[in-house]
């Protein structure tokens, strides 16, 4: 029985990654906000799901928006710095991270927060959803975005959606399989994971990790064996002696009837029940075999078992049937090129009544983007190695992953009014989501979702009929958080030309360079400040791969480290360096992932 109602300009339904960016950013540009979550932390994979060592848009280009802003505040909070771990520049304590995200929505009046709730009933009138109901209350709102892991108001508002694997003939991804198989049909979507922290106990004995129910050894066994014990726990060090384990070789990665996240409230629950036990027996077989110092975390998250994520990382969530439909071409290099294209070709796929601009014409060809992602297309199946058509690029002496874009239109609904997606709930293939998922990009798809619902209620229109570039300037120009839209990888965002160029691309679509790089240079003061001088020979392995061996100071002399840098300035100053030449760097170690994260070298 509902007893109360509100009203608002914009609900959010669903406190994750994007569901939080997007009731901030919606707050922000001054519209009447509720948000309503499940959980009683805000952003989902980044802390309540324990993932806090995120992929992606790690190169200082990339830190902008409200992705950056949280960057910076983590830099500021967390004790003893971000690096930590080898599998992302960016490791902390997931408690600091929900801190963020509760006083970033706290210092906004017009932000209504919710917690412990979820989505029971959807309203409609004809084809515009007007409300949610959940237990004791409802919602109504002018424009109203579905942030929830798995999409659960598609369902309950009956908006068509995807689950399940799209096949080559149907869009023409290279990596897409031929027809359905048993990989398919074992794991209709990726498998998610029930993250859990573990603790170095160092000394002391920690308390004994019991086994839970369906615990098999044989699952876990050569879970390191290519890494080693020390490498494997560094792979998601955070500060304080805890780690993340979220591994997927032989580790927690669950999918055993992955679909039953769909079927009935019953049956997910029982699915959730089964991956947090999963996990817990990943962690029992990791204390019984590298030693008793390693146990469960002790108050970590806000429940009990204080040391289990509050929910699973899902990977995947049910998709969106939107007016575009990202496919796998869409995220992979153009040809000879360092970036995917930033025209949206996907637009033609749509029949014409479908896609509708505010004049009523068709608008192919345009640049609708408006979040930006960077991470290799990553798939985990597990005890399945899943081919995939390679988008990562040597980049900075490292690995990163071609940058691509997102088209706003894979936010709206075919046929649906008054809604709008916001989390890995976008319309895009099986195959690409495998790059759109994580959690930089879906938190740049929240803002942008967030910005839009709210412009929308300014211009009193529909989110299908907002001029993309009202909200495209509207993210650029952003007087707290301003957002990256076109991936260039020499034009930091503190850079004087950084909107000039931002908006040139957009008019130019294409003049955009396939090398990804301004035509001049663009080089900004550095966003860290805090790094450490150097002093070596530096040793040139291959183009793209860097050691340096440490002359001083003293403490270091005669180590030898692998170089990386995330500024476009300093990546080009290691192309062209001779090698074995005497260097002096000012920078960060990494001890986890044995580098030197480089900010200036020789003065530069």
């Amino acid at each position: 029985m509902v007893h109360q109602i509100y009203t608002a300009d914009v609900l959010v339904v669903g406190g994750g990654t994007g569901g939080t960016a997007a009731a901030i950013q919606a707050a922000r540009r001054g519209a009447k906000t509720i948000l309503v979550s499940e959980f009683p932390w805000l952003g989902g994979m980044l802390t309540s799901a324990g993932v806090s060592a995120p992929d992606g848009n790690e190169l200082e280009a990339f830190q902008t928006g409200l992705w950056g802003a949280f960057l910076q505040e983590l830099r500021q909070r967390q004790p003893g710095g971000l690096d930590n771990s080898w599998v992302s520049f960016f490791s902390y304590d997931p408690r600091i991270g929900a801190e963020i995200f509760a006083d970033w929505v706290q210092e906004l009046p017009n932000l209504h927060w919710i917690s412990g709730q979820v989505p029971l009933e959807v309203f409609r009138q004809g084809d515009s959803i007007t409300g949610v109901r959940f237990a004791d209350f409802a919602v109504t709102a002018k424009v109203i975005l579905d942030g929830t892991e798995l999409g659960d108001l598609l369902a309950l508002a009956d908006i068509p959606y995807r689950w399940g694997w799209e096949l080559q003939s149907q869009w023409g991804e290279p990596s897409a399989p031929v027809t359905f198989n048993s990989l398919t049909q074992r794991y209709p979507v990726q498998a998610p994971t029930y993250v859990v922290i573990m603790q170095d106990f160092g000394e002391a004995v920690a308390p004994e990790i019991p086994a839970a129910p369906n615990y098999n050894p044989s699952q876990f066994t050569g879970a390191w064996n290519s890494y080693g014990a020390e490498t494997f726990l560094n792979y998601g060090r955070l500060p304080g002696g805890l780690f993340m384990m979220n591994w997927p070789i032989c580790g927690n990665d669950y999918g055993e009837g992955v679909g039953r996240l769909i079927e009935s409230d019953v049956s997910r629950g029982e699915f959730i029940q089964e991956s947090c036990w999963h996990s817990q027996n990943f962690a029992h077989f990791i204390q019984k075999q590298l030693g008793s110092r390693y146990g469960l975390a002790e108050k970590v998250f806000p429940h009990t078992p204080t040391a289990f994520a509050l929910h699973p990382y899902y990977r995947e969530s049910r998709r969106l049937v939107g007016l575009t439909t990202i496919r796998e071409q869409d995220i992979l290099p153009i040809a000879k090129g360092r970036v995917a294209s930033i025209f949206n070709d996907a637009f033609a796929l749509q029949p014409f009544s479908t896609r509708r601009s505010a004049n009523g014409h068709p608008t192919a060809g345009v640049c609708e983007a408006i979040a930006v992602g960077n991470y290799a297309n990553d798939h985990h199946y597990p005890g399945v190695q899943f081919p995939l058509q390679p988008k990562s690029i040597r980049w900075g002496g490292r690995w990163t992953g071609t940058p691509f874009t997102i088209p706003y239109s894979c936010l709206i609904p075919a046929t649906t009014d008054g809604f709008l997606v916001c989390e890995k709930n976008i319309s895009v293939s099986h195959i690409a989501n495998g790059a759109t998922r994580l959690q930089p990009v879906v938190m740049g798809i929240g803002q942008a979702a967030g910005m839009a619902a709210a412009i929308c209620v300014e211009l009193n229109c529909q989110p299908r009929d907002l001029p993309i570039k009202k909200l495209q300037t509207a993210l650029l120009e952003d007087n707290r958080s301003k957002a990256l839209i076109i991936p260039l990888f020499n034009l930091p965002p503190n850079h004087s030309d950084w909107r000039h160029w931002q908006l040139y691309y957009l008019d130019n679509p294409q003049a955009y360079p396939v090398s990804g790089d301004c035509p001049e240079s663009a080089f900004g003061k550095s966003l860290i400040q805090e790094s450490n001088c150097f002093k070596g020979i530096f040793y040139r392995l291959e183009q793209q791969e860097y050691r340096f061996t440490v002359t001083a100071p003293a403490t270091y002399q005669g180590q030898s480290w692998q170089i990386v840098t995330l500024r476009s300035h300093i990546d080009e100053q290691l192309r062209a360096y001779p090698d074995e030449q005497s260097v002096t760097l000012w920078g960060r170690y990494n001890h986890s992932g044995n580098w030197l994260l480089v900010e200036h070298l020789n003065g530069g």
